[in-house]
């Protein structure tokens, strides 16, 4: 006998619409998947009730099975008739793990935009963010050739990795070596000029670090001739245009422009998303995200509806996150240096714990996260593999498969999956650093400011989710270097970190405050407590996360919100408006740093309809903020003014900066940590020179940043003397010689100093790799040179002097034992330049 199964039961999975429903119904399931985890199901239920909402954020913690709720979600969508269903990854190597998954469940998908299936919302199609966020978009472009595409839900995995993308998406980038660079510089390279003297000659030696804004105005006022040098490109559908043109090209009067060593790039204050109508006009867009605490990109990025992120979809409770310890080992021992704990990470590698060279226990897998090349050549000898993202699939597989050793990701600190034996060490060695030379302008716009500090709390907890894919997994982390020990020090720095993150954090500590002071015997035995999975530590770990709860109200910043709404005005026209917008954010802001960012987009929006006034707002904005955009009006000169009492100004200035012993001796070593030799991070260097002054109680500042003349770096040292000092860090360490243009460009700083110092004594300065003179180069008289051997005594001697002032109580406070300490240091002015330089000498 057959039997009719058409009138067996009373529905099929696929009219089911509740997302627990059809998990519930799928057939084929493997059992590995016969339960919905508690917090799937609890995210699920709480979509569910707010389906309808447009944009819609759904936060669990790294490995709490986001995919198969996304998945589900989209599944349901399909079944309800909504619409077509589209789940973005962040890459291909992610989309196709998406896909695996769900043909493990039994949830039908499509990989091509053209498959029957997907376009009759029969399957949900799983590709890239990239695939849909392009100029050529299959999915359609206002003006394109491709029809839009109407999607019924759009499910946005790892939806802070994929915003990145957006940018890059939205930017036009026309490499050096391309037909339009050399026009363009020449139509504007006066501007720049008066931008930044100094940088515009660094882009013409091909200086890497090298970028200089095209004001607003310039840019404004030459929109005819930049279209007739652009259009032609456009037109033959040039490689480096026919992704980002066709999407900014409506916008291109109110993009900023970067020229750097590079190229030139072309972007939009805020992504217009608008151009892609099948993702503005889908009708539900749901973001799966990590527990990160600022949703504001998702506005000015992706145009999402604030008010709808007000309230965030979470599980119950915060308890489904992986064993974590971690550890900053300069917080623990400031006696430590990174190169110790480079060894310490290859002997876990290798199962020798205790360093003997002999394997005594079990290897592990350790995976390196590093911001750069140069970071990455830190650990040339110590690495059994180096992957850049290009090949990250075939590394990434390599950990899974098995113990491979230790293993560097450059620049990656997102969008990896490293689960059980893949990762159980993890290294961050050092905060992910901006790519564009846009994001690099503003990142030291705001180096100091709360907004970037959130900004590198994020990527950081997005780095030490790389190790942590489940509740049952378990990983040891490694923070190297000051500048990430301060970022997990204080209980302001764990404010920024999710709820169990945070819950982490300060278990960890209480590991570390037993360990404070010793050395590597004391880390080692605390990363074996985690690694050998010691019960008392299991057990402690699994009680800090269990009370913890997520945060279910979004945080979007009110600035981010005025940046979105302002630009919308003005892509319509309506400038003045945007101005107006953009102010009422800056009444609100107290961050001094970013009210004069703010005010710089202001003052973009201010000359289309006033250019006096917009002017006006330039000049407050840079005496909020050095970074921003110099005026056309010449800056108010502010010399330096020598300190009364150098130790006095120096306690003071210890005293409002650090609250106690352990985030002084971090934040100088911190400092310290910026003055390298890489050409890339020349930049760096001169800001934290200037700060690393000001613990001297040097008056300090860049008179080249500040008024486009002058030296790097000014110290008073004393009221008849100032240290003009050049920083040349990007100079090859294997130089043999003073360039002739360094001298000169030092000769130039002194002049400066006499025109603005008149009687004050300069002492010419340079840092520099070598102490002798290129033979073209005409010598400097006294000048003197800090090179890579004297720098080293030079931040010795200053750690010194901030640890001796940690011996006692709030002794960095006190102007007597700031004063001892200088003096015992050689830190006074009198004494520091000769004691930590050479006289320069000329070639034999």
């Amino acid at each position: 006998m057959s039997l009719d199964w058409n009138r067996i039961g009373s529905s099929s999975p696929q009219l089911l619409v509740q997302p627990r429903d059809i998990f519930a119904a799928l057939p084929n399931k493997p059992f590995s998947y016969s339960y919905l985890r508690q917090e799937q199901g609890e995210v699920l239920e709480g979509w569910f009730a707010r389906k309808d909402v447009r944009d819609v954020v759904i936060k669990q913690n790294t490995g709490g099975g986001k995919t198969v709720v996304g998945l589900l979600i989209a599944q349901s969508t399909l079944n309800e008739g909504v619409g077509k269903a589209v789940y973005l990854a962040p890459d291909t190597y992610l989309a196709a793990r998406v896909r695996e998954e769900a043909q493990r469940l039994g949830l039908p998908t499509a990989e091509r935009h053209d498959d029957p299936n997907f376009l009759a919302a029969r399957a949900t199609l799983v590709t890239t963010f990239q695939k849909l966020i392009n100029g050529q978009s299959v999915f359609g472009v206002v003006g394109g050739r491709h029809t839009p595409l109407d999607l019924g839900v759009v499910v946005v995995d790892d939806a802070h990795a994929a915003l990145a993308t957006t940018e890059g998406q939205f930017r036009l980038t026309i490499p050096i070596d391309h037909a339009a660079y050399a026009p363009l510089w020449n139509l504007f390279v006066n501007d720049l000029v008066q931008q930044n003297r100094k940088a515009v000659a660094d882009i013409s030696e091909s200086d890497v670090s090298a970028a200089v804004p095209v004001p607003f105005w310039a840019w404004a006022s030459k929109q005819d001739q930049v279209w007739s040098i652009l259009q032609p490109f456009a037109a033959a559908r040039d490689e480096a245009f026919k992704f980002a043109w066709p999407l900014i090209a409506d916008c291109l009067q109110l993009c900023t422009v970067m020229f750097s060593s590079r190229g030139i790039e072309i972007q939009p204050p805020c992504p217009p998303i608008d151009k892609i109508p099948s993702f503005v006009g889908a009708r539900r867009r749901v973001y799966l995200t990590a527990t990160l605490s600022d949703d504001s990109v998702l506005v000015t990025n992706l145009k999402a509806d604030p008010k709808n992120l007000e309230h965030v979809v979470t599980p119950g409770s915060a308890a489904d996150l992986g064993d974590r310890l971690v550890l900053a080992p300069v917080q623990l021992n400031p006696n430590l240096t990174d190169d110790a704990i480079r060894q310490l990470a290859k002997q876990f590698s290798l199962g020798d714990r205790d360093g003997d060279g002999i394997p005594e226990t079990r290897p592990v897998n350790v995976v390196v996260l590093v911001p750069s090349g140069a970071q990455a050549a830190r650990w040339r000898g110590l690495a059994d593999r180096v992957h850049y993202v290009g090949d990250l699939e075939a590394g990434v597989a390599e950990l899974r498969a098995g113990h491979v050793g230790l293993v560097v990701l450059v620049n990656k600190y997102d969008g990896i999956d490293l689960p059980g034996t893949a990762c159980e060490m993890l290294v961050i060695d050092g905060i992910p650093r901006p790519m564009s030379a846009a994001d690099r302008r503003e990142a030291a716009a705001l180096v100091d400011s709360p907004t970037r500090r959130a900004r590198d709390a994020q990527r950081i907890e997005q780095g030490m989710g790389r190790g942590v894919r489940d509740v049952g997994d378990h990983c040891a982390v490694l923070l190297l270097g000051a500048g990430l020990a301060m970022a997990v020090h204080d209980s302001t720095s764990l404010e920024l970190f999710s709820p169990a993150t945070r819950a982490q954090l300060v278990l960890s500590r209480d590991v570390a405050i037993q360990l404070y002071g010793q050395g590597l015997d004391g880390i080692r035995s605390a990363l074996s407590v985690c690694l050998d999975r010691h019960p008392e530590w299991v057990q402690r770990s699994r009680f800090a996360l269990a009370s913890v709860r997520y945060r279910n109200i979004g945080a979007v910043r009110p600035e981010a919100v005025a940046a979105r709404e302002a630009f919308d005005l003005a892509v319509a026209g309506q400038t003045s408006q945007a101005a107006d917008r953009l102010q009422t954010a800056i009444n609100g802001l107290t961050d001094q740093a970013l009210r004069g960012w703010v005010r710089e987009q202001k003052a973009g929006y201010l000359h289309f309809t006033n250019p006096d006034i917009a002017q006006q707002q330039l000049g407050a904005a840079i005496r909020e903020n050095p970074m921003v955009l110099r005026p056309t009006v010449n800056v108010d000169l502010r010399p330096s003014r020598p300190a009364a009492v150098q130790a006095r100004a120096a306690a003071e200035f210890l005293g409002a900066t650090y609250a106690d012993s352990t985030a002084l001796v971090l934040g100088v070593r911190a400092v310290l940590d910026e003055i390298v030799w890489d050409e890339e991070l020349t930049d760096q260097a001169e800001a934290a020179w200037e700060k690393l002054g000001l613990h001297l109680g040097f008056g300090s500042t860049r008179p080249e940043r500040l008024y486009n003349t002058g030296p790097d770096n000014l110290w008073t040292l004393t009221p008849t003397s100032n240290a003009v000092i050049e920083l040349k860090t990007g100079v090859e360490l294997t130089c043999t010689g003073i360039a002739k243009k360094d001298a000169d460009q030092l000769r130039g700083g002194l002049q400066w100093n006499t025109d603005t110092y008149g009687g004050v004594t300069a002492v010419p300065v340079m840092v520099h790799p070598v102490d002798v003179y290129d033979a073209r180069a005409i010598p400097v008289p006294q000048m003197r040179v800090i090179t890579p051997t004297k720098l080293e005594e030079f931040k010795t001697a200053i750690i010194a002097f901030a640890t001796a002032l940690t011996q006692g109580q709030n002794l960095w406070r006190e102007e007597q034992a700031v004063a001892q300490q200088l003096a015992y240091q050689r830190l006074t002015g009198d004494r520091i330049i000769p004691a930590y330089s050479v006289a320069a000498r000329l070639p034999k």
